[in-house]
């Protein structure tokens, strides 16, 4: 069953949350990789008020068909109120890669929020 590649951009509070979220994402089978990109300055208005913090990037590999239920593991486990949570499709992947990918997300998903 072929699937839609999607790179999911989310932000955490800490590196900790971030490899806490990426244990549950990836044991679930809901992404192919996740990478934790710390040291990322996030400055946005939240309730009115302009904020700056210092946030851990993490760049999931998953798939559009996987979205809503990567995103709802997300919003439930996620410290934040309104996590950051959206998509960017892939232009181009080199074949190996993508090959890779595939494999990883054809396995059978547990689809379990645990």
């Amino acid at each position: 069953m072929p699937f839609t590649p999607r790179l999911v951009l989310v932000t955490a509070s800490s590196v900790d949350e971030a490899r806490k979220l990426t244990k549950g994402i990836i044991e679930h089978h809901l992404a192919a990789c996740v990478n934790i990109i710390p040291g990322v300055e996030s400055h946005y208005v939240w309730k009115g008020e302009l904020r700056k913090d210092a946030e851990v990037l993490m760049l999931i590999k998953s798939s559009a068909e996987e979205f809503e239920t990567l995103a709802g593991y997300i919003r439930k486990h996620h410290s934040y109120e309104c996590p950051e949570i959206m998509t960017i499709p892939p232009k181009e992947i080199s074949p190996g890669y993508r090959s890779w990918w595939d494999e990883v997300m054809m396995q059978e998903s547990e689809k379990v929020y645990g």
